[in-house]
């Protein structure tokens, strides 16, 4: 029982309703297989009916696919972490646009987004993604460490776009506790090892910032240096959130 509710639970801080879903298959219990089709029977259900119905409370799911703007991974899409509000998708998509427009060929990578339902309920383990009104997009790489330096479109040096900690300059902050500010180093080894492409995270990060929508920009202050971008929405988040030299945080 105690590991049961630890599933549903983890699944609903993950997905949000990954744990309807396994209460389903606890429900039509047949065996571990059974058991397991059930579930993922259940989900599917479930995940395709959040496509449908989230833009009737105010959420529309970011582009799973596409040559302009697209998850960094299918796993956001499936774990139902790819959601934002209608005005923040126009944001996403014309912020990708106007990057694509000025470098051809260019792919815009999101990152989480938020849930499909419900304002308030955060998205571990984000502080603020809890309305739709937030979204994180991947920095843009080149292969600059082996090759000569070219754009690499669609990919990031980490798996999931996060946790590739550029670690430019002196550290921002002391050390901190509680704080969501993980060093995550026992993941470097997993990298592709590709540096930064800056003259698109460049573009991507005034094309947000011109945008009268957006109200806040989160990035390290070293990697704004370093990219020459400054504004008043270009700020700091603070030595209690996570990190921000791996991925540009955007809120309206």
């Amino acid at each position: 029982m105690i590991l049961h509710g630890a599933a549903v639970l983890g699944l609903t801080v993950l997905t949000q309703l990954g744990g309807f879903a396994w209460l389903a298959a606890l429900a039509f219990r047949r065996g571990r297989l059974a058991t397991l089709a059930i579930f993922l029977l259940a989900y599917t259900a479930l995940w395709g009916g959040a496509q449908v119905a989230a833009p009737v409370f105010g959420r529309v799911p970011l582009p799973c696919t596409g040559e302009v703007l697209r998850a960094q991974s299918r796993l956001y899409c499936v774990l139902l972490r790819n959601f934002v509000t209608p005005e923040m998708a126009e944001v996403a998509s014309d912020a990708a646009l106007a990057v694509a427009i000025r470098f051809p060929g260019t792919v815009t990578l999101t990152l989480d987004g938020g849930f499909p339902f419900l304002d308030g309920m955060p998205l571990v383990p984000h502080l603020s993604h809890d309305d739709g009104e937030k979204l994180d997009f991947a920095f843009y790489y080149a292969d600059t460490f082996y090759g000569d330096g070219a754009y690499l479109p669609g990919l990031t040096d980490s798996a999931i776009g996060y946790f590739s900690f550029l670690r430019i300059g002196e550290e921002t902050c002391p050390p901190v506790w509680p704080t969501l500010r993980w060093e995550m180093r026992w993941m470097e080894p997993l990298h592709l090892f590709i540096g930064l492409e800056p003259e698109r995270t460049r573009a991507l990060i005034e094309a947000l910032a011109k945008d009268p929508r957006v109200s806040r920009i989160f990035v390290e202050p070293p990697v704004a240096t370093a990219l020459g971008v400054a504004g008043e929405k270009i700020r700091f988040q603070g030595c209690r959130a996570a990190r921000h030299d791996d991925h540009i945080h955007v809120q309206l």
